[in-house]
């Protein structure tokens, strides 16, 4: 099992994603949010903070649990996905190897049709609507 966290980086009514390199190994040229592996012995808030450090440039002030996705298949992974609602810092693209476009969306503006799993779509729509801009 992969362990994985996601930071759902939330101000003014958008969500940050990042828009997945075409040549990535798992779910490449697609919309997703922002993070990555938990290292062995890390907790998940540690693994958040690295990853979006890592890769937006950015330190985690806020953030809580706010749901988990199932990905099953050969290599079955567990996305933990914070809500991430204060943090110090511009979000920019610190990893242009992993992400090839940084976007903030609104209800509205989704690539629905475009993100790295489908359940990612009424996550991302609930938040959306509980922190309206």
């Amino acid at each position: 099992m992969i362990h994985v966290v996601g930071g759902l980086l939330v101000a003014g009514g958008r969500v940050l994603l990042g828009h997945r390199s075409p040549d990535r190994r798992w779910f490449p040229d697609v919309w997703d949010v922002p993070g990555g592996h938990v290292e062995p012995g890390e907790s998940g808030r540690a693994a958040l903070v690295r990853e979006i450090d890592e890769e937006l440039g950015v330190t985690v002030r806020e953030a809580r649990e706010h749901d988990r996705v199932h990905v099953p298949g050969d290599d079955p992974v567990v996305l933990d996905l914070w809500l991430v609602t204060g943090w110090v810092g511009t979000p920019v693209n610190r990893s242009p190897d992993e992400h090839d476009a940084l976007g903030w969306f609104d209800l509205d503006g989704l690539p629905t049709t475009q993100l790295a799993h489908p359940a990612l779509e009424p996550i991302l729509r609930g938040v959306l609507e509980q922190h309206p801009a």
